[in-house]
């Protein structure tokens, strides 16, 4: 078992997303920044995620959710880092280990650099490892600055370098391992006489050198997992990024992109080999894809379990399921609650919601098909709807097996029709058709003469 636990600093506004919102609950790639890092947190093996929150502490906690091995603490007022460290102090009271200190606006980081980190920091026997990154352009970042054994002499940040230690790209990431009783030993030494009347957590390292410990760094191999987000603008880039990573990911599983940039992929969304994504398509959380579909163009779907070798384009759904075989025409709206089952063939602009539609069943076009129950090899005509609303309360219709129903017919539900049953076209449909039958219900036609004559 580790003896790993984290802290995440969470409790800060975030004064440039110019947001209500608390920063880390601003969402990449489908997913609060703040879960992306206690999700990179357990994968390198931290089964305790001490969370640090202020700004809309209780949105932070109400949005996480109870999760396992997450607590929480509060900073009541920002006094800078340190100070949010100090906060977990009692949470910790007797613990003995490796407490990481990470930032709960990075989410680019990864389990696997997290874990690198780590055992990297056991390794070296340090008190402290600090995370670091070589960055293209480390102006604003806080250098590193190593000793001849590759320890870390001092961190010195970009207002106070010479022009020599300006020169450094090894930055200062913000993300730290500490021995927690050095740690905390350390930390009830901060002071905070600055300009900013802090206390910060960097200041640990340069007391834990002045008596001797060994201050270790471990740079990232990619920067870009390092980078904290303090903009709209920054979000955009991580978000890009993440999705740059997913999408490798399907592509390396057998999924074929028809054009990455244009093809939008949340974090937990599975892919099956063989499927292909035509551009202009949005797959958000909770989607599951089969094999061998083809998706898109311009197609979105939330939280759809969707079987193998459906066939979508222009179309959009939601907490849906689409069985194997399901075409999905031009425009539809699969609404939640709905299921379509296997080998559903559906044309142009129809409309399903809360409604169960079944095997080999066909909605061609125009269609309205909401709290229905629908048996399989139904034919719906064009222009079909199912009435289900009075004004006050919604009401189900009932449809079995191989029915027939005309174009442009209305179902008033609540209404049933029974196997086998025809509609003729233009009915409105108020009572039960019986098995076998026709039902016609329409005014008989009347021509009246020289009506055109006399409006003239």
């Amino acid at each position: 078992m580790s003896d790993l636990v984290t802290i995440i600093l969470a409790a800060g506004k975030g004064t440039r997303m110019k947001s209500k919102l608390p920063k880390v609950l601003h969402k990449a790639a489908g997913k609060a920044m703040l879960q992306h890092v206690i999700d990179a947190a357990r994968e390198a093996g931290a089964d305790r995620n001490i969370v640090v929150t202020g700004f809309g502490g209780e949105m932070v906690r109400e949005a996480m959710g109870e999760q396992a091995g997450v607590e929480y603490v509060t900073q009541a007022e920002q006094l800078g880092t340190g100070h949010a460290v100090l906060q977990a102090k009692e949470k910790l009271e007797g613990v003995r280990g490796t407490v990481m200190v990470l930032c709960g606006d990075t989410p680019l980081l990864t389990g696997s650099l997290l874990k690198n980190l780590y055992e990297a920091h056991r390794e070296a026997k340090a008190k402290a490892t600090v995370l670091t990154a070589i960055m293209p352009d480390a102006t604003g970042y806080g250098r590193i600055i190593r000793g001849e054994d590759d320890s870390v002499l001092k961190i010195v940040e970009h207002k106070d370098a010479s022009e020599e230690e300006r020169q450094v790209k090894e930055v200062n990431s913000g993300i730290y391992c500490f021995d927690i009783e050095a740690m905390f030993g350390a930390l009830s030494k901060v002071t905070n006489d600055n300009a900013q009347g802090e206390y910060y957590l960097p200041d640990v390292l340069e007391i834990l050198r002045g008596e001797g410990e060994k201050i270790w760094a471990v740079a990232a191999d990619d920067y870009e997992s390092t980078l904290g987000i303090n903009s709209r603008q920054q979000l955009a880039g991580a978000e890009k990024i993440l999705r740059r990573r997913k999408n490798e990911q399907l592509m390396a599983e057998g999924v074929t992109l028809m054009d990455p940039d244009t093809t939008y992929v949340d974090f937990d969304v599975q892919v099956g080999r063989d499927t292909v994504i035509y551009p202009l398509t949005w797959l958000e959380a909770g989607t599951v894809i089969g094999e061998e579909c083809e998706i898109g163009p311009s197609v979105r779907f939330q939280n759809v379990k969707c079987g193998n070798k459906v066939v979508g384009q222009f179309c959009y759904a939601h907490d849906c399921q689409i069985d194997d075989g399901v075409a999905l025409g031009q425009f539809n709206h699969i609404r939640p609650d709905s299921h379509l089952s296997e080998g559903v063939k559906m044309g142009n602009f129809v409309e399903v919601k809360n409604s169960n539609v079944g095997k080999g069943s066909k909605l061609p076009h125009l269609s309205y098909i909401g709290d229905c129950d629908m048996g399989s090899g139904v034919n719906m005509g064009c222009g079909t709807i199912t009435v289900n609303y009075d004004g006050k309360t919604k009401f189900r219709t009932v449809i079995g097996n191989d029915a027939f129903v005309g174009c442009n017919s209305n179902l008033v539900a609540p209404v049933t029709v029974e196997d086998g049953a025809y509609i003729g076209a233009g009915s409105t449909i108020t009572k039960t058709v019986p098995e076998g039958t026709l039902a016609i219900a329409r005014a008989r036609q009347k021509n009246i003469e020289g009506w055109l004559d006399k409006r003239k």
